[in-house]
């Protein structure tokens, strides 16, 4: 597979949109299994217990794969930003965040994400912002406050959860800026596991609570913090950065939208919450806007690269 972006063809190759399609199915299930875990472990425990988790994997794919590229002293510094910014920050505070507010508005909140992303991306990396970017941005926000909104009976939560979203969102898009970065020259699973591992470094202060909290928790949350640390964090982060370093930031965080409409999908069905018929067109409206951007990107591009 070429390492040159995609940017400028029309079609998003069917390898790329398989990474895509698995990291927001990935990262959707992950709201729920957070929700199911949090009352027996704290933020922190849980952070440190799913990164130690993905860092082992990934370690170990790497090992088996023996494919290093030396990284320069801006790449580590670019790395260790990544890892304390994406991986230790943004999911501490999605767990802490979680204790304060309902799943929709938490995911209402932490979709700032992708519009930071564009214009962080347009100012830092010079890959502007479209008109097609910012319409399917717009109205997949739209989607995700009409979800949030039609969550019946739940809670507003406190300013302090609110706090807690936004910094996720910041930390979420600084991650993804310069994790975008470094990977023009360093492969993917690379730059995953090394930012797993310093997020993983940046937790070990909460090394004793996750050890307590293991042995107090059931054995069904204890499983919950591995497939965390499996599949959202070892394959999503991954399959996440194996798109990334093939297309731009901002075009890439619009996909990210279709998280919330997912996640109401799987706690239906492994949680029995029933979506309120607003929140069903919430999540079409996600759709949509996703939609809008790839056709409006295929209508622009017209000869490949």
């Amino acid at each position: 597979m070429s390492s040159s972006s995609p940017a400028s063809v029309g079609r998003i190759p069917a390898l790329i949109l398989s990474a895509i399609a698995g990291t927001v199915l990935a990262w959707a299930s992950a709201f729920v299994v957070i929700r199911a875990v949090v009352p027996h472990f704290s933020p922190g425990a849980l952070t440190l217990g799913r990164l130690l988790i993905g860092s082992v994997i990934l370690g170990a794919v790497l090992l088996l794969r023996r494919a290093w590229v030396r990284p320069s002293g801006r790449d580590w510094l670019l790395l260790i930003g990544c890892g304390v910014a994406w991986f230790a920050v943004y999911n501490i505070a999605l767990n802490a965040a979680e204790l304060e507010l309902d799943a929709g508005t938490t995911a209402m909140l932490v979709n700032v994400g992708p519009i930071l992303i564009a214009v962080l991306a347009d100012t830092l990396l010079r890959e502007g912002i479209p008109p097609w970017l910012i319409g399917g941005a717009v109205v997949s926000l739209v989607g995700v406050v009409l979800i949030s909104i039609g969550s019946s009976g739940v809670a507003i939560g406190s300013g302090w959860g609110v706090a807690l979203c936004l910094i996720a969102a910041i930390s979420y898009a600084i991650g993804v800026i310069l994790q975008k970065v470094v990977l023009r020259r360093l492969p993917a699973l690379q730059v995953t596991w090394i930012a797993c591992t310093v997020g993983a470094v940046v937790c070990l202060p909460f090394v004793r609570q996750l050890i307590d909290e293991v042995q107090r928790a059931p054995s069904s949350s204890t499983w919950g913090v591995v497939y965390l640390g499996a599949v959202p964090t070892a394959l999503a982060f991954t399959t996440w950065a194996y798109a990334l370093s093939r297309m731009p930031a901002g075009r890439l965080g619009v996909t990210t939208y279709i998280v919330p409409p997912l996640t109401i999908l799987i706690a239906w069905w492994f949680l029995g919450e029933v979506p309120a018929p607003l929140q069903v067109v919430g999540g079409v409206v996600c759709l949509i806007g996703v939609a809008l951007s790839r056709i409006t990107s295929r209508r622009k591009t017209a000869v490949p690269s």
